[in-house]
């Protein structure tokens, strides 16, 4: 603990941040239930897209298999153009928010490959499109989760070191200026009475 000066403006000084300490402390706790709150959020949206890709594979992985043969897929059938993202605001923090994506238009010599191929094109876009989703959800989470950890760490020191530190002060000063005013008192009537005494 700081040595603290036991005077009547170290008093008030000490008052003036209890007040302070008081009156933040419940923002900070409104703030981390808030984070806490969002980042469950995302973490369901997460699963939800999770669960999504993978019925989307489950599927994708049935139905091609009825189809043996080699297409060639790997042609350059999905060309990712451009991610649309955003910023937005979290109890302050920034972070990026999945608009979506946009792929170059696709083509193929029709003739050569199988109808399905125009399918198997669409599931791996969506298939894509959720990747990206998620790894923006990600940042979302970690940029989230980093803010509630300062937060906490505020919070704690508010509740459990500003706060109890600054009562101690308040009550170890009003002590001391208790007794100072005592004693002064006390050494006012026994100069009253050596006056008196001296008078007689």
């Amino acid at each position: 603990m700081a040595k603290i000066k036991l005077t009547k403006n170290e008093l008030k000084k000490q008052k003036d941040a209890l007040k302070m300490f008081t009156r933040y402390l419940p923002t900070l706790i409104l703030k981390k239930q808030q984070l806490q709150m969002e980042i469950r959020k995302v973490e369901e949206r997460e699963a939800l897209v999770r669960g999504e890709k993978q019925a989307i594979e489950e599927d994708f992985r049935r139905w091609i298999a009825v189809f043996g043969e080699d297409v060639g897929l790997d042609e350059n059938l999905l060309v990712l153009e451009e991610v649309k993202t955003s910023t937005g605001n979290i109890a302050g923090v920034k972070i990026p928010v999945f608009e979506g994506a946009s792929f170059a238009p696709v083509s193929y010599d029709l003739w050569s490959k199988p109808p399905w191929v125009d399918k198997a094109v669409r599931e791996l876009q969506r298939v894509m499109l959720l990747d990206l989703e998620l790894r923006i959800l990600e940042e979302q989470r970690r940029l989230l989760a980093i803010e509630l950890r300062v937060t906490t760490q505020r919070v704690n020191l508010f509740e459990k070191v500003k706060i109890p530190e600054t009562k101690t002060n308040i009550k170890r000063i009003s002590i001391y200026l208790g007794d100072q005013q005592t004693a002064a008192v006390v050494r006012g009537k026994i100069s009253k009475r050596g006056l008196e005494r001296a008078a007689s």
